[in-house]
């Protein structure tokens, strides 16, 4: 499984916290900074369509999903994920 943290690393609450709890699960992560990284602005405004950070990608056997903001129901999802066999 891979899991991709799109973040603004200065002043974003929700991106702090998402890290946090995927740090505290022991799920491995790539932070992408949006803020220096401009392909990486292009593809979650452009290609996914959000407007807000973190904006989080994971895929897991050919199968990808993504979402927007603090969200913890998809961050409890996420982990559950990683820690099935």
């Amino acid at each position: 499984m891979t899991v991709t943290v799109f973040e603004k690393p200065t002043g974003c609450f929700g991106c702090k916290k998402t890290k946090e709890l995927f740090d505290a699960a022991g799920v491995e992560f790539v932070a992408v900074d949006i803020t220096t990284d401009d392909q990486a602005l292009t593809y979650i405004t452009e290609e996914l369509g959000y407007s807000q950070a973190p904006v989080v990608v994971y895929e897991k056997d050919g199968s990808e999903d993504h979402w927007s903001g603090l969200n913890p129901a998809k961050i409890a999802q996420v982990i559950a994920l990683d820690t099935t066999p």
